[in-house]
């Protein structure tokens, strides 16, 4: 199961892997930030969009490293909320 592997990849529980996602593609479309406006836009629907130039290549390392990341950041979100 790759969500197992995810989350022994990233020293963390299958539920906390299901729970992050989840809570990103539950969480309206308002509420979705852009943590990188260099690279990324707000598209219509309201999914984060690579940015890039015409005829600009996009290589799945990249994106999985920027997914990575973002995982990483709902991960510590979750551990550690921002108090109110």
């Amino acid at each position: 199961m790759e969500a197992k592997t995810l989350a022994a990849r990233r020293k963390t529980t299958l539920k906390a892997v299901v729970e992050s996602a989840l809570r990103r593609e539950i969480r309206p479309a308002a509420e979705i930030g852009n943590p990188d406006p260099e690279k990324f836009e707000v598209g219509p629907l309201g999914f984060l969009v690579l940015k890039r130039k015409p005829g600009e290549r996009i290589a799945l390392d990249m994106v999985q490293a920027i997914q990575n990341q973002l995982d990483v950041e709902d991960l510590q979100r979750a551990i550690h909320p921002p108090q109110a």
